[in-house]
């Protein structure tokens, strides 16, 4: 029954009652028919509030009702919706890699996620174009004349990195002119070295594993073994990226070569913090040396060993300026013995710090009978701003005291020495940082590298070198050695386009005094100037 209903029942009875309660006083109606009525009225209100009760009760369910058949539609939408998209293909979530790539420097480099585990390419390119003007004393000079043009000085490419954070590795093979002659020279007797078994000719520059896990004395420490650069002397600790010159100073060369310098197999430690720096190795023969003993054309050979220590610092440095000092020895213990002929020798010589023609101009030849050698060197530079001055001093004994049974026997140990000074400074500003971890200075890194759309112009470097090389000893007697004196003054300009191309140009002027042998003073010296230039690419 509705609301309007009950009302209308409601209003009847009220004028029933009214209209009876009229009549009563009217008639004279007993007041029993006003009690009924009035016990009627009560009944129909009590009636009343029962259907409005009942009434809400039937909304409220009506509209629960309502509800759950919504949220019932709503489900079931949902469910529809769910199963159309899983009908269509999608693609997931990406999972978090384990990988990072990255171009430090430009060099590609993949590491895992916590940096413990990394490899990455290595490269650099340095190519030299160059002429000489060549002026031989006498006809009995030799050679007579150089040769200008141009010589992929290095082209090295390979891998370096880590494992488990403490372990390091470096691959890197050279297919440049690094070995000048090695690939495709004839050898003893004609043959071609590269030809032989065991012997062929490599150009392997590193090959080595290096632990770093102990740190010791409040400083970081290596331990490392393989085919190395080992860093013996402050300019070959220097990397060939960043040394100011095309090449470094002879003396140091002629000192490298006996038993420490590149493509040197070697087994050593060094100890660093940001003050100081040591390091002892036992070295052997470079790679691409002779490993048989049966070899005749060439030669078969024993092979080398020896040992280098350093001890160098930096114990003056601040804001823009800084004070390095060191000094370094080098022992060839056994050197190598010709299976052949039994003979042991030691050739020290070195190219006019040029390579574009590979000829040397000082030699002391094959020293005979050596038993051993020894080198001792000192070094000092200075930073102040963008200036750098670097100098480098070493005196060579060689004994002669090897029993071969050949000629000259008994002879006495002969005595060389040789060094250099050089100066830079960088027009644009920038200046070389200190490198503990090899003792030396690194390399210019230009503010504003060189940039058409930029407006920069990289950063611009002059440097100056003179250097002399003494392999002069015992002259007038017959045991004695005249391997010639050499002094070459050297000015360059460098263009550090960005962190990864320079440009060098190197002016060079040599003076070589040299006679024809020991016991003869024909001379046989020369004079040359030269105009080189590099263009590197390196990460």
């Amino acid at each position: 029954m509705s609301r309007t209903r009950i009302a209308a029942a409601a209003i009847g009875l009220a004028g029933a009652l009214a209209a009876s309660q009229a009549q009563a006083q009217s008639a004279s109606n007993s007041d029993q028919e006003i009690a009924l009525l009035k016990q009627q009225l009560k009944m129909l209100e009590q009636k009343l509030d029962k259907l409005q009760s009942q009434t809400a009760a039937n909304t409220a369910a009506t509209a629960k009702t309502k509800a759950e058949a919504k949220a019932e539609a709503r489900s079931e939408a949902k469910a529809v919706v769910a199963n159309a998209n899983a009908a269509i293909p999608v693609k997931g979530p990406v999972a978090p890699s384990g990988v990072v790539v990255t171009m430090p420097n430009n060099r590609p480099t993949i590491c895992t996620a916590d940096e413990q585990n990394c490899v990455a390419i290595t490269s650099r390119v340095h190519w030299d174009v160059g002429g000489y003007n060549y002026r031989p004393n006498t006809a009995a000079t030799t050679p007579q004349q150089l040769d200008s043009g141009e010589n992929v000085r290095r082209a090295r490419i390979g891998i370096v990195g880590k494992f488990f954070g403490d372990w390091n590795y470096s691959l890197i093979y050279d297919f440049g002119g690094t070995s000048d002659g090695f690939g495709g020279t004839g050898a003893a007797g004609a043959t071609a070295v590269g030809f032989l078994p065991g012997g062929g000719t490599s150009g392997i520059e590193n090959a080595y594993l290096s632990y770093t896990g102990l740190k010791p004395f409040g400083g970081k420490m290596a331990i490392e073994a393989g085919v190395m650069d080992i860093p013996w002397t402050l300019d070959e600790s220097t990397s060939s990226n960043d040394i100011m010159f095309m090449e470094r100073a002879s003396a140091g060369i002629i000192a490298q070569n006996i038993a420490a310098g590149d493509f040197r197999s070697a087994i050593g430690t060094r100890w660093w913090n940001d003050q100081l720096w040591m390091g002892a190795y036992v070295t052997g023969p470079t790679t691409g040396q002779i490993h048989s003993a049966s070899s005749v054309s060439p030669p078969g050979t024993s092979e080398q060993y020896g040992a280098v220590v350093r001890v160098a610092g930096n114990p003056i440095n601040g804001n823009g300026y800084s004070v390095h000092i060191g000094a370094d020895a080098e022992w060839l213990i056994q050197p190598p013995r010709n299976l052949v002929t039994q003979a042991q020798t030691l050739t020290l010589s070195d190219r006019p710090e040029l390579r574009i023609d590979p000829t040397t101009l000082i030699s002391t030849g094959g020293i005979a009978n050596v038993s051993g050698a020894q080198v001792y060197g000192v070094e000092a530079a200075a930073t102040y701003g963008s200036f750098i001055a670097q100098g480098e001093y070493y005196w060579f004994n060689v004994d002669r005291t090897a029993n071969t049974g050949l000629p000259p026997l008994g002879a006495s140990s002969l005595k060389f020495d040789g060094g250099y000074a050089q100066v830079g400074y960088v027009l644009t500003g920038e200046t070389r940082a200190y490198n503990a971890a090899s003792a030396s200075y690194g390399g210019v890194k230009p503010a504003n590298p060189f940039s058409i759309a930029g407006g920069g112009w990289g950063a611009w470097e002059i440097a100056g070198r003179v250097s002399t090389m003494n392999l002069n000893d015992q002259l007038a007697t017959a045991a004695g050695i005249a391997g010639g004196r050499q002094t070459i003054y050297t000015a360059a300009l460098n263009w550090y386009v960005n962190n990864n191309v320079r440009f060098m140009l190197d002016y060079l002027h040599g003076d070589v005094s040299k006679q024809a042998s020991s016991i003869s003073a024909v001379n046989t010296g020369s004079k040359f100037d030269a105009v080189a230039m590099r263009t590197q690419v390196a990460f």
